[in-house]
């Protein structure tokens, strides 16, 4: 989602800025814009297509500063327009660029247009602006210091003005901001990786922190306005661009990434231990008497999966909660709830209040499942396990939702073991089955060429209804998921025995019906649901092991796993449908990498 980018610096610190958002296009955007200090005052440039076309736009103006700020924005508030991309300005002399939703800006804007600010945006952010504005007195530092006391809601700021070239101040409150320690310069980022390359020596500010980078250091204040150390660490991020390779986009070689991510996670794996989550005497996880997971979308289905598995393997009472739900409903906190949070980007908003919630009501077993090591959950629970699926560009998840799964099953047998119910023999085929993964993984993308072919018929609908059971109830949710992120069709999953109680209604020759089908105990009560499907003129399109003895006929497509994989299962069928979804995208001339209005990483409420 939104990404903020600033430097003070002794030299020209705008292709800094430029690179820094190039590297964070990733979490999708619908504008861009830069500002810099140059000859006590501010200019600035902004764009509502890509980070390319502003590059190009400061290049042709010839612009160059040592201080400056930049952002790629997400609209919330106010359309994707060039007027109401960041940086936002107030009169000419203070720049600011916003990540978050400030809640009480109606409230502010009435109090600020009685001063006689004008607003030419239709934006929260703007009233900031415009507040710094009016508190300041030739010292930005304390102007931005009292307007956060004044702001309810999320921030992460970047402020600039220019009677102060040497000066970036910054400033966060439920969303992230870092500072980056270089030679003569420093820097402020929503997060590290937009620094890669220029630095790595990194601080992460706390909740309420305000900030002042200059080109020599840096100050913080806290949130009750003493001064603060932010300790500065070594954060080891990729040094390198993404590249396609082979592949059309992003998302095509992040699906045929996952037999590697999968490896990747699992090396060095030997056995299973309560160490392999930060916990090595298990004095954390032994406390555990049940399971509270708390994720958005995609991680939402991981834990979907992961509840089947914790009360199958671990006999642990689960539940999986939408984080964002969650955080606003009276709940009954057990101190004995082993709390997991699970997010690809580890900053996602919601996921990251849900958390902060349930440790306010005394729940202090918390565990994080991320992809990114310098995550703020990473750093906000007690335990964690770092996920290897690399850099994800595309928006749609697929090899983090893969290595989440992974990391979820870990969890199940470490907790069944320390509760003595994982035998040695089950461990060790366990071990196996896991180990033998990135193989089977391997022969699921072989079936691309069918999946090219179902996407053909796919592509010309706008509607797909999705079935699974079990354990394959929540995999065909991420299959619809997946499907309408990037095709723009309608897609909606159900458990299969629901078909009759409702969704059966839509069921017409114009609505596939995809069918998630493993040779599993509920396999025979899926045969009947799919009767129902075509008992209704409905087609059929299954993924079925290959000793389900469902055969192909008219009306009923059938793509064959080679293997059944047991419990492990879930991560070989959710492969198909994201080649499905692909595919039919594809075809349909949908950005696929960035689908529209969404983000990767999900940094507002």
């Amino acid at each position: 989602m939104c990404g903020i980018v600033g430097s003070a610096a002794r030299r020209n610190i705008l292709p800094i800025l430029v690179e820094g958002l190039r590297r964070l296009e990733y979490r999708g955007y619908d504008s861009c814009g830069v500002a810099a200090v140059a000859n006590n005052r501010l200019e600035r440039l902004r764009s509502v297509t890509r980070v390319a076309d502003l590059s190009i736009q400061i290049e042709k103006k010839h612009l160059a500063a040592e201080t400056g700020i930049a952002h790629t924005r997400w609209a919330t508030h106010g359309a994707p327009v060039t007027r109401n991309a960041h940086p936002i300005f107030s009169r000419g002399e203070i720049a600011l660029v916003h990540n978050g939703i400030i809640e009480n800006h109606d409230e502010l804007r009435y109090e600020l247009k009685a001063k006689g600010y004008a607003f030419d945006t239709q934006t929260d952010t703007e009233v900031i602006a415009h507040l710094v504005h009016s508190l300041y007195r030739r010292n930005l530092f304390e102007a931005v210091r009292k307007a956060v006391k004044r702001l309810a809601g999320a921030y992460a700021i970047a402020v600039v003005a220019g009677r102060e070239p040497h000066c970036v101040v910054g400033a966060r409150a439920g969303s992230p901001l870092v500072i980056g320690v270089g030679k003569g310069e420093h820097f402020l980022a929503s997060d590290a990786l937009a620094l890669s390359g220029t630095t790595d020596r990194i601080a992460y500010l706390e909740e309420g922190d305000v900030a002042e980078i200059g080109r020599d250091g840096f100050r913080v204040f806290d949130a009750a306005g003493r001064e603060a150390k932010r300790a500065v660490a070594t954060v080891k991020t990729s040094g390198t661009t993404a590249e396609l390779g082979p592949y059309r986009h992003f998302m095509q070689k992040e699906i045929f990434e996952q037999p590697r991510a999968v490896a990747d996670t699992l090396e060095g794996i030997e056995g299973i231990s309560t160490a392999l989550f930060g916990d090595p005497k298990g004095t954390v996880l032994r406390k555990a008497k049940s399971i509270l997971i708390l994720a958005c979308g995609t991680s939402f289905y991981s834990g979907l999966v992961a509840k089947y598995w914790f009360e199958a393997l671990a006999r642990l009472p689960t539940q999986v909660e939408i984080a964002s739900e969650y955080r606003y409903r009276e709940s009954i906190p057990d101190r004995d709830t082993l709390v997991v949070v699970v997010s690809q980007s580890g900053e996602t908003a919601d996921t990251l209040a849900a958390l902060k919630h349930a440790r306010s009501l005394g729940q202090k077993l918390t565990l994080a499942i991320c992809n990114v090591a310098s995550s703020a959950m990473m750093r906000e629970t007690r335990l964690g396990f770092l996920t290897h699926a690399g850099v994800e560009i595309g928006v749609a998840s697929t090899k983090a939702f893969t290595t989440q799964l992974v990391a979820l099953f870990l969890l199940a047998l470490t907790l069944a073991k320390l509760g003595r119910k994982l035998p040695a023999k089950e461990e060790r085929k366990h071990l196996r089955s896991l180990r033998h993964l990135p193989k089977a993984l391997g022969a699921a993308l072989a079936l691309e060429p069918q999946l090219m072919s179902w996407a053909g018929r796919f592509a010309k609908k706008e509607h797909a209804l999705f079935l699974g059971r079990g354990l394959h109830y929540p995999i065909a949710l991420e299959g619809a998921l997946k499907l309408k992120e990037i095709s723009y069709i309608h897609a909606e999953a159900y458990p299969a025995g629901e078909l009759k109680h409702g969704p059966l209604a839509l069921v017409t020759a114009a609505m596939p019906v995809v069918t998630v089908a493993p040779n599993d105990a509920l396999l025979e009560k899926l045969k009947s649901n799919m009767q129902e499907v075509r008992a209704r003129g409905g087609e059929l399109y299954v993924l079925a092991d290959a000793d389900t003895r469902i055969a192909a006929t008219a009306g009923v497509n059938v793509v064959r796993l080679p293997e059944h994989y047991g419990l492990l299962s879930p991560i070989l069928h959710v492969v198909p449908l994201q080649l499905l979804a692909y595919h039919t995208a594809l075809l349909r001339g949908s950005d696929v990498d960035k689908p529209r209005n969404l983000a990767k990483s999900v940094t507002v409420e």
